[in-house]
């Protein structure tokens, strides 16, 4: 441990811009907090001095695992803590701790950076991406991370589960009958009774109107039994819903249609199930309502078609059948920023395949890994015809980058191989990773970022606001830019929900230091809404949906 001379100590933490305590490591009593820090936690200097710092904590838990990594030989760095405030609600800090010697004897040096508008910031954005506003229930983007982790586990125990999607019926002549208040109110009670019909460990999630989804797990590992429970579950759903409702001591009666998908494993994605489980549902509605109906065999259809697709797959890009398409970023007076390059399938039977077909087939199979490099390179080599000409030399070319690409001990080499064999100019290049891939081993990608960015090479966070991105490692990571999901973009203008998602997100990245940009804008009501809103940057099919290279280049000539 250094020792630090009392008075340059005291006279360098007291002038320092940021809240700085230093507590004995024996006994953790506070010896010297400068103005900034009593200031913050609204308490006297002369009654700060001697107190035992754990009171400052309002999850004790944090500081005994502060403690740990300090007795570990290892200082804290901007970790998320919430501190208690002497009269007032508490506050959240990055803090950082550093053992050192002060007055002769060990201590602990602490500063803190409040983030407490930026943490309340976070959680609202959370709220409103993961829970609906009406029924406080799950919404589907949660419900779908909640389903993935459900078909991992049942994978590992063998036990079945199930998904049963759940339609009021006539709700839509309800509603207009009735009025849009007392429907909200019945939508509120439905939710408040599909609670109270499964266990704790299922998922009760709210799709949209009159669509809810529940999850069962742990079925057993037996699927007449699974099947059994799971229709049991379904026929006291459609008991409890059928029983009256009363507003304004009237009575009022609704009916539910259910279908029900049965799954073990992985074998399907959480969105093949949902769309299973909404086939069942529409049966069920054919078959006069107020009923319960399992999905049938067609699903292996699906999967026959889905395997002849993965063999063709490994064909494409053996064959060159791959093509990059460019699809235009604008700011906010239309000027050209650049292009995101998106990479098509130019199937010889079927024509162009859409990329959410192979997509995924091409993650789960590890073809995404040639695949990405290609379009790495396709777009390297773009970007160094650009330089040499007039018309495009300014303009950035946005490369996604998938997370089991990312992951690749030689990413890192790939990316400067590939500028150095192609001569493109690195800040022209741009990299775009989506969160859940940025936030997965979150040491290893601040570290392959770091090295990245030395090249030149920028990176945009894509799809922001649909993962769990958290403040602390937003700080950390160097980022450029946000990327605002079309998800939230394509309501913005009807939903006040996804308005204030978005007009959070872009306060969020202007504290951070951040660029934002816009994609799914498809009318001027939502440029207007993003421009006045702080966002210069957009992307979608108002400008230009994404086309081959000739074409790209006759618009911008244009």
């Amino acid at each position: 441990m250094d020792y630090v001379d009392e008075v340059q100590c005291r006279y360098m933490l007291e002038t320092c811009p940021v809240s700085v305590r230093i507590v004995a490591y024996s006994n953790h009593r506070v010896l010297f907090a400068n103005r900034r820090y009593v200031e913050s936690i609204n308490l006297a200097r002369d009654k700060v001095i001697g107190m035992d710092s754990k009171q400052f904590y309002v999850n004790p838990q944090d500081y005994e695992d502060i403690l740990l990594q300090l007795e570990q030989g290892l200082p804290v760095i901007d970790r998320l803590v919430e501190l208690k405030i002497f009269r007032n609600r508490p506050v959240w800090v990055l803090a950082s701790y550093f053992r050192l010697e002060y007055q002769n004897e060990p201590a602990i040096l602490g500063w803190f950076y409040e983030v407490t508008d930026l943490k309340d910031a976070e959680d609202q954005i959370h709220q409103l991406t993961f829970y609906d506003a009406l029924t406080q229930l799950p919404n589907r983007r949660l419900l779908t991370d909640r389903l993935s982790q459900v078909l991992v586990a049942c994978s590992r125990t063998g036990s079945y589960g199930a998904v049963l999607f759940v339609d009021l019926d006539h709700f839509k002549i309800f509603n207009d009958t009735k009025g849009h208040v007392v429907g909200d109110l019945l939508l509120i009670e439905v939710a408040r009774r599909l609670q109270l019909c499964v266990r704790k460990g299922d998922t009760v999630s709210r799709l949209g109107s009159d669509e809810f989804l529940i999850v069962l797990e742990t079925l057993g590992a037996d699927v007449e039994q699974a099947a059994t429970i799971a229709e049991m579950v379904a026929e006291k759903i459609r008991f409890a819903l059928g029983e009256p409702y009363v507003f304004d001591e009237r009575s009022c009666y609704i009916t539910s249609s259910i279908g029900i998908v049965l799954f073990l494993g992985q074998q399907d994605t959480s969105e093949d199930l949902l769309s299973y489980a909404h086939t069942a549902m529409y049966q069920a509605k054919t078959c006069g309502r107020n009923a319960i109906r399992f999905y049938d065999s067609a699903m292996q259809l699906a999967i026959e078609a889905r395997a002849e697709l993965v063999d063709e797959l490994h064909l494409a890009l053996e064959k060159q059948q791959f093509r990059l398409h460019y699809q235009i970023q604008v700011d906010n007076l239309r000027r050209p920023l650049g292009a995101e390059v998106l990479v098509r399938w130019d199937h010889p039977e079927h024509g162009l395949v859409s990329p959410a077909q192979f997509i995924p087939l091409a993650e789960e199979t590890g073809l995404i890994l040639p695949l990405g490099l290609w379009v790495l390179r396709t777009a390297c080599v773009q970007l160094a015809v650009w330089q040499r000409g007039e018309l495009a030399r300014d303009l950035t070319l946005a490369v996604n980058v998938s997370a089991k690409q990312f992951r690749e001990a030689d990413f890192v080499a790939q990316v400067e191989r590939v500028l150095q064999e192609t001569g493109a100019q690195p800040s022209r290049l741009k990299l775009e990773l989506t969160e859940s891939a940025m936030l997965e081993q979150i040491e290893d990608t601040i570290i392959k970022m770091r090295q990245i960015e030395m090249l030149g090479v920028k990176f945009s966070m894509d799809d922001f606001g649909t993962g769990y991105s958290s403040l602390q490692y937003l700080k950390r990571l160097p980022l450029n830019q946000i990327k605002i999901d079309q998800s939230f973009v394509r309501d913005i203008v009807s939903d006040p929900n996804d308005a204030s998602i978005v007009r959070t997100i872009i306060a969020m990245a202007k504290v951070l230091g951040l660029d934002v940009i816009a994609e799914g804008v498809e009318n001027d009501a939502q440029c207007k809404f993003l421009e006045l809103s702080g966002c210069y940057a957009f992307q979608g099919y108002l400008f230009s949906k994404p086309v081959p290279l000739d074409e790209f280049m006759l618009s911008l000539g244009n």
